[in-house]
């Protein structure tokens, strides 16, 4: 056997018994937890940018975009826009990789591969940074509701090109917010591709751990998704993504749209 694909099967064997380790699992809920009450997530930054996702998180989000290769990727949740500049590093990563592999020159202004951010409320402070970022030309910012039909017009419009399309969903997280936008965001989730629903992990968290929030055990981004899914066949939830990770606010929030 040729020793990646050595490689690539102990780890896809590994990996799968994670799920069947009690002890494993358990250590990992009570982390995220602990790390949850203690404000760990606010901890870091993307290219200077500060990011609210745990770095296993991030590393996910640049497995799936370099998997995936989108042309665009759109976020609901703008907060600081470190996860807008992650997503759009990734994706100028992928224009320097097929502009090497075609012999050209790179030119980040003639390129489709764009992010778009939704935010009910994108501060100024913070939009005026994400727009003197360097990865600002890749960004474009939409404010409003998620789940207002005059921006879900709006996002599909500056969609409408691309061949493939990358969604991430972590904004308001209670139940009905995150069904909304299920409905209008998923359909533009090409074949092959994901939308990876954020903060699945509430729904496993103690009753009222989140005290100042509207979402609480049982009306939280994981009910929408078990509920969701039930009518949509057409996706499913990717499993090894979450076990290879362990520690995740997404479990079961990874969705894979059938191929």
């Amino acid at each position: 056997m040729h020793p990646v694909e050595q490689f690539n099967m102990e780890r896809h064997d590994r990996v799968a018994t994670y799920a069947e380790d009690a002890a494993f699992v358990e250590l990992s809920r009570d982390w995220l937890r602990a790390s949850m009450q203690r404000k760990y997530v606010y901890n870091f930054d993307w290219m200077g940018r500060p990011i609210i996702q745990y770095p296993q998180d991030m590393v996910a989000m640049q497995e799936l975009i370099m998997q995936v290769r989108p042309d665009v990727v759109i976020e609901t949740g703008v907060a600081h826009g470190g996860s807008l500049v992650l997503s759009a590093s990734i994706l100028a990563l992928l224009d320097m990789s097929d502009a090497i592999e075609a012999g050209q020159l790179l030119d980040p202004k003639r390129s489709a591969r764009r992010v778009i951010g939704i935010d009910i409320d994108i501060r100024a402070h913070n939009r005026a940074a994400i727009e003197a970022h360097p990865m600002a030309s890749r960004i474009r910012l939409v404010q409003g509701s998620s789940i207002d039909p005059l921006v879900i017009k709006q996002v599909r419009d500056l969609a409408e090109s691309a061949k493939t399309v990358l969604v991430f969903l972590d904004s308001m997280h209670t139940h009905d917010h995150v069904m909304a936008e299920l409905d209008a965001y998923a359909p533009m989730v090409t074949p092959g591709s994901y939308c990876v629903v954020f903060d699945t992990f509430v729904e496993d968290m103690p009753r009222d751990f989140f005290s100042d929030r509207p979402w609480n055990v049982g009306n939280n981004p994981k009910t929408a998704v078990r509920q969701w899914l039930a009518s949509h066949v057409d996706f499913e939830p990717d499993l090894a993504m979450q076990h290879k990770l362990m520690v995740t606010v997404a479990p079961e929030g990874f969705l894979r749209r059938r191929a």
